[in-house]
């Protein structure tokens, strides 16, 4: 659904070999490789479209990384409707080597000043650096009132990025010259929740990392003298990479590059595995493989989990009808197995952006004009209408309504192929309170499924409802449930800092303290 949303996407590129040229590198030549950045985050833009940027590393230039970021998507963060504005960034940003970074966050939204990479400049190379971050530090709160009773400290934007280039900063402190992969190490022992890194400094070393648990995807390739990484494998097997050498990061490890050598190490051994589930069923791109799980694939398999379930009898006017477009690979799989029509019933205006990007309060108005039901296939049809996910409710609402006004259908029936949303996330996901979670303000356990999904579809304007079981998610990813965070739908969190925010959210909620306009863990700690 357009009420939930990621918190951004990574990528890096590196051209290893300074005099070979890799066939996947552009004309102009190993020093210019970072004119590909601009191309891997348009294939992650599904991640993030509040801003975009991009740090490049050349040995020749005076700024030896340099860094550009602004507001908005990533053709007009690079201009790329304009081919000589476009050709000046990309000849001004030329290295052998850049990072990047697309955003969608909750604070310090309209402020350029949030965008990412953060760089921090230094005398010192080695303490000249830049970084992108996907994620969420579940111990924000704790690590920031550390960092601010120690000496004279100040901190100057309210979010964990900033509290990590602080913290990598430290690590780089003194007279130390401390490899990047055991900076890692003692990063990974004072961070409590998800992330993903990418960060290259002055002296040409990167640095590609996955948090312990695996909870954030990362994917990479190496074919000749080219390296590059990203959230998402779209992005490499766009770039030319062979699917066969593209794969995960696995959990707790880093990639290093120091003098044009890569290597692959493990900085945390926690033998735990935590992949956020919604990865696969919302956020990544159709086409992407993460952790060796196909994203359509397993979406599809949602779609079979829903069929099998439905107790809806099937007839000649009975339609499956997907909410555009992360649940039309669910919707397909399902009506193929009842053996009814899967129909395009609803018209997304694609050119009318992310709804969540302008927020607001006329959030339903957007979503009203957002999609157009099609009254020549809906009218007089019993709708399976088939949603990845409901969060808010607040699109849920306003397309019930109007398949009904305007697509005269006889019955609504919404199958949604994920659980139940009882639990916030702290781990990157834009939803940090019980209160403001559809499924949180009916009683699941006590009043009974049955009886809670049907007033469930009662307050939706809805004929019926039904949620895919927790079980499910395990069989559709083809993974053991002990390797997924579920948090989510489940209440229970892969690390001691998640936990703590939940007891803390949780008696919010049950206190009527949680008017879902703060997050949790900036009311525990006195706002951010």
């Amino acid at each position: 659904m357009s009420e939930l949303h990621h918190e951004c996407g990574v990528a890096a590129i590196y051209h290893l070999a300074g005099a070979a040229v890799s066939p996947l590198a552009p004309t102009q030549g190993p020093e210019e490789i970072s004119r590909l950045m601009p191309r891997m985050l348009l294939d992650i833009q599904n991640r993030g479209q509040l801003s975009a940027g991009m740090t490049s590393y050349n040995p020749a230039r005076q700024q030896l990384i340099d860094t550009h970021r602004k507001l908005g998507s990533v053709s007009q963060a690079f201009r790329l409707n304009h081919r000589g504005k476009a050709e000046s960034l990309m000849r001004k940003y030329a290295g052998r080597a850049a990072i990047g970074q697309v955003r969608y966050a909750t604070c310090g939204a309209d402020d350029c000043s949030y965008a990412q990479p953060f760089e921090r400049h230094h005398l010192q190379k080695h303490k000249w650096f830049s970084f992108a971050f996907n994620g969420q530090l579940a111990n924000y709160a704790q690590l920031r009132d550390k960092l601010l009773v120690e000496d004279d400290h100040h901190l100057t934007r309210a979010n964990d990025t900033e509290i990590i280039m602080h913290e990598i900063s430290r690590e780089l402190s003194g007279d130390r010259r401390m490899p990047l992969i055991d900076v890692m190490r003692h990063l990974a022992t004072r961070f409590d929740g998800a992330y993903t890194l990418a960060l290259l400094n002055a002296q040409g070393d990167m640095l590609v990392a996955r948090d312990p648990l695996g909870i954030k995807p990362m994917c990479f390739a190496v074919e000749g003298p080219l390296f590059a990484a990203a959230s998402e494998s779209v992005a490499l097997v766009n770039l030319g990479f062979s699917a066969a050498s593209v794969r995960s990061l696995a959990a707790g490890e880093a990639i290093t590059i120091h003098d044009g050598k890569i290597s692959v190490e493990r900085f945390a051994d926690n033998p735990r595995r935590a992949h956020c589930f919604f990865e696969w069923i919302y956020f990544a791109n159709v086409a992407s493989t993460l952790d060796e799980q196909s994203v359509y694939l397993s979406r599809k398999a949602l779609g079979e989990e829903l069929a099998r379930l439905e107790e809806v009898k099937p007839d000649e006017n009975t339609v499956v009808v997907p909410v555009p477009d992360t649940s039309k690979a669910a919707a397909d799989a399902m009506a193929y197995q009842l053996g009814v029509p899967c129909v395009e019933g609803l018209i997304r205006n694609r050119y009318l952006g992310r709804t969540f990007i302008e927020g607001g309060t006329d959030r339903q108005a957007k979503v009203a004009v957002k999609y157009t039901p099609l009254p020549e296939v809906l009218a007089g049809k019993r709708v399976l209408l088939v949603e990845d996910s409901i969060v808010r409710s607040t699109t849920m609402r306003v397309l019930i309504d109007k398949i009904r006004d305007v697509g005269r259908a006889k019955q609504i029936h919404v199958r949604v192929a994920c659980p139940p949303i009882v639990a916030p996330c702290f781990y990157g996901i834009d939803m940090s309170t019980i209160g403001e979670l559809f499924a949180s303000h009916f009683d699941l356990a006590t009043q009974g499924k049955p009886d809670a999904f049907a007033a469930m579809a009662a307050e939706l304007g809805a004929d019926s409802l039904r949620y895919l079981p927790v079980e499910s998610i395990a069989r559709a990813l083809q993974k053991p449930p002990e390797n997924l965070c579920r948090a989510c739908v489940t209440g229970t969190y892969p690390t001691p800092a998640g936990q703590k925010l939940y007891d803390v959210a949780l008696d919010n909620f049950q206190s009527n303290r949680d008017n879902g306009s703060q997050r949790t863990y900036e009311a525990i700690s006195g706002g951010s």
